[in-house]
């Protein structure tokens, strides 16, 4: 007996393709081509993988890769974001050459030179930098050094994509230095001021030359250094781009994801699903600092961002 029901029906092959690019053609219907499940983004907060990289035993990379769960084939922290961290021990060098559109990186500890391409600067505690992928990159300590980065690795290896290199003009991305003293700066400008009802707490906004129009500092992901006063909370909001969290202070803090509370560890990475409530909250009597990287690019370019508070 034939079920009459469409969303039982497998995909259909080509009858009697005749050649090779109509042998290739695979047909679904409105009721199973939609009905795919994926696993869904787990809320999650990342301690093991900073406390290897902090323990400084060897140069080299620390993936927070939940590519298992995720069931993408690939190494991935969320679909489209990949974050890890990397330790570069006194005297040695680590080639930092990444197939990403973009990676973001903060300097957590210690001190390096990077070589990206012709350009060379100076790496310190709490810089961040953004590296253009594709171009061949490497840092060296003068002392040993940690960072966390994210980069878009997973967006463009689902794609099976390369990044465009070359001049700023086809680039999509070029090398910028955000040194601490400036960021400091550039931070306590913002803090000073007062926050409307319509404003997201005080957060200091990273951009670039090449991205000014957009806001963002890559065009897929964007960064924001967060803060939090004395003994507040940032309500429950929402967001349609997923979010990953560095702890940079706050103690206590924690953030409640859903109905799941995620205690913040110096350097822990926090994993915000898509359109998950969220809130973040400072207990203790100093200010509390995060820094966030999101996949907002793409929503804001596709307006679908969504974010709102509860």
């Amino acid at each position: 007996m034939i079920n009459n029901d469409m969303a039982e029906m497998p995909v259909q092959l080509p009858r009697t393709p005749a050649n090779a690019a109509e042998a290739r053609g695979r047909y679904f219907n409105s009721g199973n081509a939609f009905n795919l499940k994926l696993p869904p983004v787990p809320p999650r907060i990342l301690r093991d993988e900073p406390a290897r990289a902090m323990a400084k035993d060897a140069t080299g990379w620390v993936l927070c890769d939940l590519s298992n769960e995720l069931e993408c084939p690939f190494p991935a922290t969320t679909p489209l974001m990949l974050a890890r961290y990397a330790t570069v021990l006194t005297g040695e060098t680590l080639d930092v050459t990444l197939n990403c559109t973009a990676s973001i990186w903060y300097v957590i500890d210690g001190a390096a030179q990077i070589v990206i391409g012709d350009e060379t600067a100076t790496l310190g505690k709490g810089d961040v930098f953004l590296l253009p992928g594709g171009v061949g990159a490497r840092i060296a300590a003068s002392e040993s050094a940690v960072f966390w980065a994210v980069g878009n690795d997973p967006q463009l290896a689902f794609e099976k994509a390369q990044p465009v290199t070359g001049a700023e003009a086809e680039a999509a991305t070029s090398f910028v230095h955000y040194p601490a003293q400036e960021i400091t700066y550039q931070l306590d400008t913002v803090y000073q001021r007062d926050a409307n009802d319509n404003t997201s707490g005080h957060a200091l906004i990273f951009s670039a030359e090449q991205t000014v129009d957009s806001r963002n500092i890559a065009p897929t992901l964007t960064l924001s250094l967060n803060t939090l006063k004395p003994n507040s909370f940032q309500p429950p909001h929402k967001h349609n781009s997923a979010a990953l969290t560095l702890a940079v202070a706050g103690d206590p803090a924690y953030s409640m994801v859903d109905e799941l509370k995620c205690d913040w560890s110096p350097w822990a990475t926090l994993l915000t699903p898509p359109a998950a409530k969220h809130s973040h909250h400072n207990d203790g009597d100093t200010r509390a600092e995060f820094l966030i990287v999101q996949d907002g690019g793409l929503y804001y370019h596709a307006r679908t961002m969504g974010f709102e508070f509860y």
